[in-house]
């Protein structure tokens, strides 16, 4: 591991969140946040997962369950996955309605939409990247993660063209089920892979072409989760975006892309690192 660098939301956690939080077991026990990494004085700062393309914000549930149990608020959004701008503008609006200190969290292309969306919140503290793009201004994730070698997701790419409001023609891109678990969730067991490919959120292939604004990074603290053997943005890859950003820095040896399911207990150490540190 290599180093760097209130209140909570008034509104109710909504039912949707604490029914997701009774529901995480059924992935496996979360792993325990000891008591004395979990404490912390005063209230809490709410906690925003993104999630990315491919996923949907269930894949925070485990997350969601420990954090909750360590007495922070959350809020896991719907990530449209539709055009970088307009899923930063949107994740903003939600950063807007949050009263009292924000932890930003991003999880694969999440992490490109947070280092836009945190702009101009003053209440956000800490960003943590979580598997993620973490893309310098007119980077796209496309371009980032090509500049590595390492990712399968090129050759497991499937595309399907949908309709756009002004006429035209979008293309979403997939992760081709027969290769979904090899390439996204390779340390999950396979009868949870397969029904999150047949579940899987298509992203918009242009959204993840979109160039990247003035990245949030430069400004606030950030923390990283890597994943070593992530077969969607490698390694590598990640080394280079979080030695850049100063992050500091926690590899997860042999774990997959969708590390937060995988290796909860990791990214909410994160997390709370973060809070601790920035409170």
């Amino acid at each position: 591991m290599s180093l760097r660098g209130q209140r909570p939301h008034r509104r109710t956690v909504s039912a949707f969140l604490l029914a997701a939080a009774l529901v995480a077991g059924v992935g496996g026990a979360v792993a325990p946040v000891s008591a004395s990494t979990a404490h912390t004085s005063g209230p809490k700062p709410t906690v925003v997962l993104v999630h990315g393309v491919f996923a949907d914000a269930s894949g925070w549930y485990r997350t969601i369950a420990a954090l909750q149990k360590a007495g922070y608020p959350v809020i896991a959004p719907a990530n449209p996955l539709r055009d970088l701008s307009g899923d930063s503008a949107y994740v903003s609006s939600v950063l807007d309605s949050i009263d009292g200190p924000i932890i930003l969290v991003g999880h694969s292309y999440g992490g490109e939409v947070i280092t836009n969306a945190a702009r101009g919140h003053s209440n956000v503290k800490a960003l943590v990247y979580v598997a993620a793009f973490a893309p310098d201004q007119g980077e796209s994730a496309l371009q980032l993660a090509g500049k590595f070698p390492g990712s399968k997701l090129p050759d497991a790419l499937r595309t399907r063209d949908y309709p756009l409001p002004d006429g035209g023609t979008g293309t979403d891109g997939y992760i081709d089920p027969a290769a979904f678990r090899e390439v996204f969730a390779a340390d999950l067991p396979s009868s949870q892979t397969r029904l999150m490919a047949a579940a899987q959120r298509p992203g918009s292939v242009g959204g993840l072409a979109g160039p990247g604004g003035a990245p949030a990074w430069k400004d606030l603290p950030s923390w990283y989760v890597i994943p070593t053997a992530d077969n969607v943005i490698p390694a590598a890859a990640q080394r280079y975006m979080a030695q850049r950003a100063h992050s500091r820095t926690v590899e997860v040896k042999n774990a997959s892309h969708v590390v937060m399911m995988s290796h909860p207990d990791v990214v909410v150490r994160q997390i709370i690192a973060a809070h601790q540190t920035t409170r």
